[in-house]
C-alpha cells in the first residue's frame, strides 16, 4: 500500500460534478460534519461502562469519544510528521493527519447500541437463542444470517456512516474513503474463521469494494476475503485503548471503587523510577501543590496518556514498512515493552477483575439484555407481520428513515429493526420498554 492513493478526499457517494471548493480541508469538513450530526449528539446518553451519572460525572460514549479524538490527533500529527519530514508521502493530505485520525475517533463508536458492549450480545443472542431464531429459515443465507446472531458495532458504525437511509442523501455521512476506512478495525465479513469480530455486514459488502479499491488496501486472503488494515486504524486503536484503559481507572477513582492510593499507584507504575528521576520529582512537586485527591489524578493521568502517545507513535514509525505490506500483527499498544508494558497489563487486570464486574454495571448489563431483548421481540414481530392491529400501534415508532416495504425481503425488515433500536439511546430504550409493557400509566381520569 501507499500514502498517496491511501490518503483520498473521495467521498461515498460523491460524483465529480459534486466538488465544491471549501475554506476548511476535507478532513476537517469530515470531523465538522460529525460534530454536528444526531447521531453523535446521542452518544451522551449512551452507557460507556458504568451507569449515566447522577451527581459524579463519569464517561459516556460522547466524552470518551471526544478524548479519544484528542489522543487520535496527537498521534496523528506525529505520524505526519515523520512521512514530511523523511518524504515518503508527496501527497498533499499528509498534513492532515492529524485531522483525519481525529475525525475517524469520533465516529468509532458511534455504531454501538445502546448499554455498552452489554447491548450487542443482547442483540446476538436474542436472534442466536432467544425469540429471534424462529427467523432463520425465513432468511436462508448463512453468511447474512450470521450479521444477526453476531451483532457488531463496529460494522454497524461503517453501516450507518455509508449507507443511504430512505430520504437521506447517497452515501450517508458523504465522508471520505479514508476517514471511513480509519475506523475499519476487522476488515473482513461476519462469519470469517478464527475472527472473533468483523468489519462490514454484508449489504455493505459493496461498499467496502469501493473503499479497498480507492485506496488500494491490500488483500491478504482471497476466500475468505481479508484485507489489510488502512495505516490510520492503528493509530484510533492506540488512541481508543489508550483512553478506555486510563479512564475507566480515573472514572473507578470517581466513584470510590477504587481508592485514591490505589488509582496513584496504578499511573505511577508507567514511570520507570531507575530512569526517571527527573520526571518524578516534577511529579513529587506537583502533587505538593495539588492536594486535591481527582486533581492529583488527572495530572498523573495526563502525563501517562503524554508517554503512551509518543511510545505508541514510535512503534509505528518503526513499523511502518510492515505496517503498508499489511504484514503488522497485533495493535500498537500490544507492542509497548518494558515499564509500560507491565502498567499497561496492570490496568486491564484492574479492569476486568474491579470494575467491570462491579455490581453498577453487571447492573446496567442485566437491564440492557432485558430491555433490548422485549423491545427486539416486539417490534421484529411488528415489521414482520405489519398488518396486524398490534403492529400498526408500534410501527410509527420506528423513524422514516429506517421503515421498508412490506413486500420488502426478510433481512431487510429486520435490518431496519436493528438500525431503529441500535440508534437509540440508553434512557429512551428506557423509556419504550417501559411504555409498551404499560409502566407508568398515570391512573388518574
Amino acid at each position: 500500500m501507499n500514502w498517496n492513493q491511501l490518503l483520498s478526499s473521495k467521498r461515498t457517494g460523491e460524483t465529480d460534478s459534486q466538488k465544491i471548493n471549501h475554506d476548511r480541508t476535507q478532513f476537517q469538513r469530515d470531523y465538522d460534519r460529525l460534530i454536528f450530526s444526531s447521531p453523535f449528539r446521542r452518544m451522551q446518553d449512551k452507557t460507556q461502562v458504568f451507569p449515566l451519572p447522577g451527581s459524579i460525572f463519569v464517561h459516556n460514549r460522547l466524552t470518551h469519544s471526544l478524548e479519544v479524538a484528542s489522543v487520535g490527533r496527537s498521534l496523528g500529527n506525529n505520524i505526519s510528521r515523520f512521512l514530511s519530514e523523511k518524504n515518503i508521502v508527496q501527497n498533499p493530505l499528509v498534513k492532515e493527519l492529524g485531522a483525519v485520525t481525529a475525525a475517524a475517533c469520533l465516529a468509532h463508536d458511534m455504531g454501538n447500541p445502546p448499554f455498552g458492549h452489554s447491548g450487542e450480545k443482547a442483540i446476538s443472542l436474542f436472534f442466536e437463542s432467544g425469540h429471534g431464531v424462529q427467523y432463520k429459515n425465513l432468511i436462508n443465507n448463512e453468511s447474512v444470517w450470521n450479521d444477526f446472531i453476531d451483532f457488531e458495532g463496529n460494522a454497524n458504525a461503517l453501516r450507518l456512516l455509508t449507507h443511504q437511509f430512505a430520504g437521506r442523501r447517497r452515501g450517508g455521512f458523504n465522508l471520505t474513503y479514508t476517514t471511513v476506512a480509519a475506523i475499519v478495525k476487522y476488515p473482513y465479513a461476519s462469519g470469517t474463521p478464527q475472527r472473533k469480530k468483523y468489519g462490514y455486514f454484508q449489504p455493505e459488502h459493496q461498499t467496502w469494494q469501493q473503499i479497498v479499491s480507492e485506496l488500494g488496501i491490500r488483500k491478504i486472503s482471497g476466500k475468505p476475503e481479508i484485507y489489510a488494515r488502512h495505516p490510520l486504524v492503528y493509530l484510533v486503536e492506540a488512541a481508543d485503548d489508550i483512553c478506555y484503559h486510563l479512564m475507566d481507572i480515573e472514572d473507578a477513582h470517581k466513584l470510590g471503587i477504587l481508592s485514591t492510593e490505589t488509582t496513584r499507584e496504578h499511573f505511577m507504575q508507567f514511570f520507570d523510577a531507575n530512569s526517571e528521576k527527573e520526571s518524578l520529582d516534577y511529579i513529587q512537586n506537583i502533587c505538593c501543590e495539588v492536594t486535591d485527591a481527582n486533581e492529583q489524578i488527572a495530572f498523573l493521568r495526563a502525563l501517562v496518556i503524554g508517554k503512551l502517545v509518543d511510545e505508541c507513535s514510535r512503534i509505528f514509525r518503526e513499523n511502518h514498512e510492515q505496517i503498508l505490506q499489511g504484514e503488522f500483527n497485533g495493535s500498537l499498544i500490544g507492542h509497548l515493552n518494558g515499564t509500560l508494558a507491565t502498567a499497561m497489563k496492570a490496568c486491564e487486570k484492574t479492569g476486568y477483575e474491579n470494575i467491570y464486574k462491579h455490581p453498577s454495571v453487571v447492573e446496567i448489563e442485566i437491564a440492557g439484555f432485558k430491555i433490548l431483548g422485549t423491545l427486539l421481540h416486539e417490534f421484529c414481530h411488528a415489521v414482520m407481520h405489519s398488518n396486524d392491529y398490534y403492529a400498526k400501534l408500534l410501527l410509527p415508532f420506528i423513524p422514516q428513515q429506517y421503515r421498508v416495504a412490506d413486500n420488502a425481503p426478510v433481512p431487510q425488515k429486520l435490518q431496519t429493526v436493528l438500525d431503529f433500536i441500535s440508534g437509540m439511546t440508553d434512557v429512551y430504550a428506557l423509556n419504550l420498554y417501559r411504555k409498551i409493557n404499560g409502566m407508568g400509566l398515570s391512573d388518574k381520569r
